[in-house]
């Protein structure tokens, strides 16, 4: 099943909220991973650029973006990142992949 990293930053009405009355971000991002179908692997609070990292595993990324927008639609998080991730096993398939499809490029000049 594919894997994608999702990063992001909370807003400043978000931040406000949570020092008010705390609540476990993992579970409210568990539930929206899960009602787009997917599978929430890992939650961390993340220091830097980003306030947040997860890892989800999901078989259709048009779900897994539907479930972003309507997060990002709340308005309590910003700068949503996402990137599809491989396995070790994965790269290794591509590069024999590429090696069997590398004959049939041309560089320009060429």
């Amino acid at each position: 099943m594919p894997r994608y990293i999702v990063t992001g930053k909370y807003t400043a009405a978000a931040m406000k909220a949570m020092v008010e009355s705390p609540s476990d971000r993992e579970a409210a991002a568990r539930a929206i991973v899960e009602a787009a179908g997917g599978k929430l692997e890992t939650f961390y609070m993340t220091t830097g650029d980003n306030d947040f990292s997860i890892k989800v595993t999901i078989d259709d990324a048009t779900d897994l973006i539907a479930g972003l927008l309507a997060t990002g639609a709340s308005g309590s998080v910003t700068n949503l990142k996402t990137i599809r991730a491989f396995t070790s096993e994965e790269f290794t398939a591509m590069q024999k992949r590429a090696g069997e499809l590398a004959s049939a490029y041309k560089s320009p000049g060429n």
